[in-house]
């Protein structure tokens, strides 16, 4: 999944790369027993995510029970996140020593590798090494995996809709007794942004960053072209063309030119320290605590339309394994335990107990409601705030959310939650469908620099919509959006009769 402003707030950095350790090789085997007689083999996982203080020492907590539970010991080399795709194409092209990767939609291409056969073809594995794995992780998600009938892939199991949310301060919200569970569309906002200029001289209405995308009812499958929402036909648009992205493209403008966007939210980026009252976040369920937790402040949030699952979303954190890897059977058994041990996976996911976090207590009438929910632990986390900051990874890169422990402040049943969302998320009706795009990858490769030299201004609303989206449409074209938009359609149309 693409994240949105506020997921980068605690992910993103452009830290140089850094890597944990040294190489010692793909599958690498040595003299080493476990307590069974087994042989012992190394793995190596490269995982993206900036590299931690006290990794290493997690790792080998860690392979103190994978040692014997299944014989194989984890080599983690952390790779940071405005690196990680470079690094990656590095390693993969250049038939690097690996074993595992993190791979998905936005970082990694899990859909470009797959076709290329970077990564291994593991149904056959699913069947014996991973079964377990495979019969708990909600079938959407296998379907997902699959590029063209193949599973090549292990989705981590979280959140798999699209949710874009206003995220507002609640500080205003409690202030002006703002309804924001109303507020969904670009233009709820209006009303609520002028009363914060007036009244709030020191605050941004509005505030944005470069990251930021305005609102798109679209499944955009290979940006700016996809099928829009609740579209059976699979009409193949460009996004810039319908009359959705122009009515918000226009409202944007006029908001930035009422003073209700920061002036350099085509180039800014984030700054915690300013005040705003509402921006755009990628959600799920809860989200809210994190985000109020990076910021430092309460923050409420409220839906901009109905969830739908793309393969972009499904697709959002995968793990991969190299289609070279000498012990296929060692990484699938290894992502199998992961995704299904609750000692390893909450280890991986905050540290070693005692020292990086403890167990909270459940309050009983909360452990009461939860009774008979599915994904509940009786266990809450507390992190230790000396040493949270030296072990601190991304929760999905490793594996699925599922199988963790909540935080303190976060209900017992919050994954029960989860579970509920995905089940009542709609499919798209582009779910499924994977563009080949190499008819067409010439003008592909085009796309991006006329998004980056257009997009951000005209999604901030900082240029004047009569003269810069033409502009973008004329690059378009040159480019051949056209020719893009027709092979898509063509094989779009191709997929629904095989689905027949």
């Amino acid at each position: 999944m693409k994240f949105g402003l506020l997921k980068r707030l605690a992910a993103v950095s452009m830290a140089a790369v850094m890597v944990i350790g040294t190489m010692t090789g793909c599958g690498k085997s040595g003299s080493e027993k476990n307590k069974n007689g087994d042989e012992v083999v190394e793995l190596v996982w490269y995982q993206v995510g900036d590299p931690q203080k006290d990794q290493e020492k997690v790792i080998e907590k860690a392979n103190e029970y994978l040692v014997d539970k299944i014989g194989v010991r984890l080599k983690v080399n952390s790779v940071g996140w405005g690196d990680y795709n470079q690094k990656m194409q590095v390693v993969i092209n250049t038939g690097d020593n690996w074993d595992l990767c993190f791979s998905c939609s936005w970082a990694n291409d899990y859909l470009q590798n797959a076709n290329k056969g970077a990564f291994l073809v593991l149904d056959d594995y699913l069947e014996k090494d991973g079964k377990e794995m495979y019969e708990s992780i909600d079938p959407k998600f296998w379907e997902a995996a699959k590029v063209k009938g193949k599973t090549y892939g292990v989705p981590s199991e979280k959140e798999i809709g699209s949710m874009p949310m206003w995220v507002f301060t609640k500080e205003y919200v409690d202030k002006y007794k703002i309804p924001y569970e109303k507020i969904h569309t670009l233009e709820d906002l209006e009303p609520w942004l002028k009363i914060i200029k007036e009244k709030e001289p020191d605050v941004v209405p509005m505030y944005l960053t470069k990251d930021y995308t305005a609102p798109t009812y679209m499944d955009k499958i290979q940006d700016p072209i996809g099928i829009e929402y609740g579209d059976d036909t699979l009409t193949v648009k460009n996004v810039f063309e319908t009359d959705k992205m122009k009515s918000t493209l226009k409202t944007m403008r006029k908001y930035y030119e009422a003073g209700y966007i920061n002036k350099d939210a085509a180039t800014a980026s984030d700054d915690k320290a300013q005040k705003r009252f509402v921006t755009k976040g990628d959600g799920q369920p809860y989200a809210e605590l994190v985000w109020g937790k990076d910021l430092g402040y309460e923050v409420v949030a409220s839906p901009i339309m109905d969830t739908y699952v793309t393969n972009a979303s499904a697709r959002g954190a995968l793990t991969a394994i190299n289609a070279q890897t000498k012990n296929p059977e060692k990484a699938v058994a290894l992502l199998n335990l992961i995704n299904t041990d609750e000692y390893l996976r909450n280890l991986l996911n905050y540290g070693i107990e005692g020292e990086h976090w403890e167990k909270a207590e459940v309050p009983a009438e909360e452990a009461e409601t939860a009774k008979g929910k599915p994904y509940i632990y009786d266990t809450k986390v507390k992190l230790n705030e000396e040493t949270r900051k030296d072990y601190s990874v991304a929760y999905w890169v490793q594996g699925g959310l599922f199988g963790t422990y909540v935080l303190e402040n976060e209900p017992i049943d919050k994954w029960a939650t989860f579970k509920e969302f995905n089940d009542a998320s709609e499919v798209a009706p582009s779910f499924g469908f994977d563009f080949n795009l190499d008819p067409v990858s010439t003008q592909v490769a085009g796309f991006r620099n006329v998004l980056d030299e257009f997009g951000k201004s005209l999604y901030t609303g900082s240029v004047d919509l009569d003269e810069y989206l033409p502009k973008l449409q004329e690059k378009l074209k040159a480019t051949g959006v056209d020719e893009v938009i027709e092979e898509m359609q063509k094989q779009i149309d191709e997929w629904q009769k095989s689905e027949k």
